[in-house]
């Protein structure tokens, strides 16, 4: 492990990792803008599929089209940007790390990136269409109620969608390195299993709107994808020392 590093030096290093995030971040947002149009289009076909004939997005503030593009680019900025943000965050713990673990550096990028872009994947394409066709035919199944959906609304529910399923396919990453640096193992995981389904629908229903069916759609990969980091963590975990092995050691000693 690297030499201790005073404060100072950790804030040093800590302003630059996030000048160049917040650099590539800028540079892709400026990118973004102009196609915001055209990603607020693609981002909001699962929504328009769902409205009755007729129907479409509308805004209700003459700002709301403005600011709403702006927040698509900044939003896509962040996706575009992720790899060098990653790179930067595994930069900063990296002085932290032993060698052998600093070789995950490329791998931790890389597959985060995936998982991230396999959550967003998976809500947009797969959960999106049955979650607004459900809300949709909800709040309009009664023939009084015209559907009426703002744009700047959307975005912000879809947004939040999407990272929130971004994030919990992260969760076998997370678990890896945990489970690498000694923190967690299989075992302990396997016996909080029962707290990880409840802290699972409490992020769903944090996350997503008031329904079970989206709740569930949250909860569901995250049950899953804890399972498939209880087998990462008994597979590459830090292995520590059985207590019959530590009683010989110390015998021997003695």
């Amino acid at each position: 492990m690297s030499e201790s590093m005073p404060l100072t030096s950790h804030l040093e290093e800590l302003r630059k990792r996030l000048m160049y995030a917040a650099g590539a971040w800028l540079v892709a947002f400026l990118a973004c803008y102009s196609v915001a149009e055209r990603i607020f289009e693609e981002l909001s076909r699962p929504v328009r599929a769902a409205l009755p004939e007729g129907s479409s997005l509308v805004f209700i503030s003459a700002t709301e089209p403005f600011f709403t593009y702006l927040k698509v680019a900044a939003v896509a900025a962040v996706l575009v940007a992720l790899p060098v943000i990653l790179w930067q965050i595994w930069r900063f713990i990296a002085p932290g790390l032993y060698s052998t673990e600093k070789r995950f550096a490329i791998p931790f990028v890389l597959v985060s990136c995936l998982c991230f872009g396999v959550g967003t994947y998976f809500g947009f394409y797969f959960v999106f269409p049955m979650v607004f066709t459900f809300l949709v035919q909800f709040g309009t199944g009664t023939g009084e109620i015209s559907a009426m959906l703002s744009m700047g609304a959307y975005l912000t529910l879809s947004t939040r969608l999407l990272f929130a399923f971004g994030l919990v396919f992260e969760l076998p990453i997370v678990i890896f390195f945990l489970a690498r640096m000694g923190v967690v193992d299989h075992k302990w995981l396997a016996k909080n299993r029962k707290f990880a389904l409840l802290l699972a629908f409490v992020f769903g229903a944090i996350l997503t709107p008031p329904d079970l069916f989206s709740q569930a759609s949250i909860a569901l990969p995250f049950v899953i994808l804890y399972e498939v980091g209880i087998v990462a963590a008994r597979l590459f975990g830090k292995k520590k020392p059985d207590a019959d092995d530590t009683a010989e050691d110390e015998s021997a000693e003695d």
